[in-house]
């Protein structure tokens, strides 16, 4: 028997599909039976993270609320800036969530880097450079206008444009962290990944969404314990 894995989704639709798919692909199965069971609140209406006051918090506790109702016991969230509202999540559950920007920061550690240039939004990068602080890592991020760059480009990635336009401009700036400095690449937003690849980074490339994961199948199977509430 393995915990059942509650998914807090949505944030958005093809990232979640996108961690999905790579949570089955890395649990040893031979049959149906072998795999984890999930059960998903994928909610494209969860309020944007990225605008201040939006009120996505109480909306994520209602629904993580949701699933330790339906039998829940472990909580993951493929979404780096939704973790600023870890601490009510689980409150809100009682339920241990899955750190995502806890075991980015830690592969990052692990590679030697001392600079890590990170790709995510504001308040990501806010929590990435809490983590990686206090493991002793410098943050690499992109400048003003680059970073809001950055944004419209999410944004169209969001819109369903997987274009080559779109991914050689991911990886132009993932080029241009490089250029500052960074030692190692975290996607510290669950997009990135669908449009960059590690070929397309001259550093250790980190997917954040592809390490949480990984670490939701060590748990769900309890070959490591689960994070404290």
């Amino acid at each position: 028997m393995s915990l059942i894995l509650g998914v807090l989704g949505g944030m958005g639709p093809a990232a979640t599909l996108d961690f999905l798919a790579k949570l089955q692909a890395y649990t040893p199965a031979e049959r149906d039976q072998d795999h984890i069971r999930v059960l998903m609140d994928l909610n494209p209406q969860v309020p944007d993270r990225n605008v201040p006051g939006a009120g996505a918090g109480p909306v994520l506790a209602e629904m993580a609320g949701g699933l330790a109702g339906g039998g829940a016991e472990v909580l993951a969230m493929p979404c780096n800036t939704a973790h600023a509202h870890a601490d009510l999540i689980a409150r809100a559950s009682g339920l241990p969530l899955i750190d995502m920007i806890g075991g980015a920061a830690k592969a990052a550690a692990d590679t030697g880097a001392h600079r890590v240039g990170v790709l995510g939004t504001k308040g990501a990068l806010k929590l990435y450079r809490e983590y990686l602080a206090a493991r002793g890592l410098g943050l690499v991020t992109l400048g003003g206008e680059r970073q809001e760059a950055f944004m419209a480009l999410l944004y169209r990635i969001k819109g369903g444009d997987l274009s080559a336009r779109i991914r050689a401009e991911m990886a132009g700036m993932a080029g241009e962290l490089v250029a500052e400095g960074a030692e190692t690449l975290i996607a510290g937003c669950t997009e990135a990944p669908l449009v960059l690849s590690p070929d397309d980074v001259q550093v250790p490339f980190l997917d954040a969404g592809d390490l949480l994961a990984r670490r939701c199948v060590d748990i769900c199977l309890e070959l490591e314990p689960p994070p404290p509430i």
